[in-house]
């Protein structure tokens, strides 16, 4: 399934394609025959739900969990939450593609069973605006079990650095200094994360990765709501085989779940309550 969009008077497209079989992520993302995602250029985790996401353009993390694996807290068999939480593999229900000369939009739900017993479901909702070349996505994370439990996310926004050159750098307020070389720090692996609320303008961050020569000097702009994706994660992979950059807006600081539940930044939602993420991404 492909998400289509024609930018720049009709000159250049954006395809965009969803993958259905995981949660309606993004796979390939070209532009001008070049594809943005780092396909195999990205390494394995091992885990075969996130080897079918992580080569996409974008997957999602959640909404149980983040980051690496961790005990489910009060099970006695020795449960973990996987890798990156339990939405991805999860296929989508009830797809609704719609589309006319200004916009494209697709809508799903993707009914989630998490690690700790409970249920959640994710209504996710993409538009593809025609004229500006902006791709949006709206998505709403219901509590659909029987208990409390904290809702986590982040999204993982994956480009392929074969890309990039000397000129590419990373932009943003939240930034120390407001930018920095896209291959920051010493060694083949880097990662950190800041917060972005601080100096986001009416509600949203903007983190920029650019000039690409190869998409015509043009800039990836990501955009995304900091009320709940109030930090940005950002990591690149340059060890042998791999090309690969996130940018990861994301709903908690870089801590264990332990550290994070005690300081009250991982706050349960009662079943039937709802929380709101947002982002949108373009090329210019």
């Amino acid at each position: 399934m492909t998400l289509a969009l024609t930018a720049e008077n009709g000159v250049h497209s954006f395809d965009i394609a969803l993958d259905p079989q995981s949660a309606l992520d993004l796979r390939e993302a070209i532009f001008r025959g070049i594809n943005l995602a780092p396909g195999a250029a990205i390494p394995s985790d091992g885990d075969p739900r996130i080897d079918r996401a992580a080569p996409g353009f974008m997957f999602t993390c959640g909404p149980d969990h983040i980051r690496h694996p961790e005990p489910v807290e009060g099970a006695t068999d020795g449960r973990r939450y996987p890798l990156h939480g339990s939405l991805s593999s999860h296929p989508a229900k009830d797809i609704l593609f719609e589309e006319d000369e200004s916009e494209v939009v697709c809508s799903a739900r993707v009914p989630v069973t998490l690690a700790n017993g409970e249920t959640a479901e994710l209504q996710r909702r993409w538009r593809a605006d025609r004229q500006s070349g902006q791709i949006t996505l709206e998505d709403i994370v219901t509590n659909t079990g029987a208990r409390p439990w904290p809702p986590v996310a982040m999204y993982h926004v994956n480009l392929n650095t074969r890309l990039f050159d000397e000129t590419t750098r990373l932009t943003g307020a939240m930034l120390e200094g407001g930018s920095l070389p896209w291959r920051f720090g010493d060694g083949d692996m880097r990662i950190f994360c800041v917060s972005a609320a601080e100096t986001a303008e009416n509600g949203w961050a903007d983190i920029a990765i650019g000039p690409i020569a190869s998409l015509g000097g043009r800039s990836l702009h990501l955009r995304f709501r900091v009320d709940t994706l109030p930090y940005l994660q950002v990591w690149r992979n340059q060890s042998p085989g791999c090309h690969v950059m996130g940018l990861e807006p994301v709903s908690q600081r870089l801590a264990g779940r332990s550290e994070l539940i005690a300081s009250g930044e991982m706050a349960d939602f009662k079943p039937g309550e709802t929380v709101d993420y947002g982002l949108s991404f373009e090329l210019r």
